[in-house]
């Protein structure tokens, strides 16, 4: 199985991507986890922003691995603590298919894209910046990992 993390945005800080590397490359090999940044479309030009949003979820659409369940972050999404989402990862692999995680731009996801999504949860109730959104997310889909597998990285 594969988490494949969509992410609008193409620009993040050294650091993130640096924490992003460190994370992904912590996982076994049953459990691969991939980044695809997608390019933000331009907010200038008077192009309103639903017209943005729409032309990011084309090209979301396009990174999307066939047949993947599709689960967008979002602020009005469920929140999970870290044993919640260790369950959903537990749920993820039963499915037997890639897992999509979408993360949106400045104006957040389509609302038709969030709303054909399998699931829609939330990271935080607080506002974050797109980078550490991404880490933060490799981050936790580690940690449940490691506690679903008993590794020593989880301490509750």
């Amino acid at each position: 199985m594969k988490l494949c993390v969509v992410a609008v945005g193409q620009r993040v800080p050294a650091w993130a991507e640096a924490a992003w590397d460190d994370y992904a490359k912590r996982f076994p090999p049953e459990l691969k986890v991939e980044l695809k940044a997608i390019k933000t479309e331009p907010r200038a030009g008077g192009k309103t922003a639903a017209q943005a949003m729409a032309a990011e979820r084309q090209r979301i659409e396009a990174a999307l691995p066939k047949s993947a369940h599709v689960v967008v972050l979002d602020e009005r999404g469920t929140a999970l603590g870290t044993t919640a989402l260790a369950e959903r990862l537990t749920h993820w692999q039963s499915l037997g298919q890639d897992v999509a995680l979408l993360i949106g731009g400045p104006d957040g996801l389509d609302p038709a894209l969030r709303q054909s999504a399998h699931e829609r949860i939330r990271l935080s109730d607080l506002t974050l910046p797109h980078a550490m959104v991404r880490v933060l997310l490799v981050e936790q889909l580690y940690r449940a990992w490691s506690l679903n597998a008993g590794h020593p990285y989880h301490r509750a």
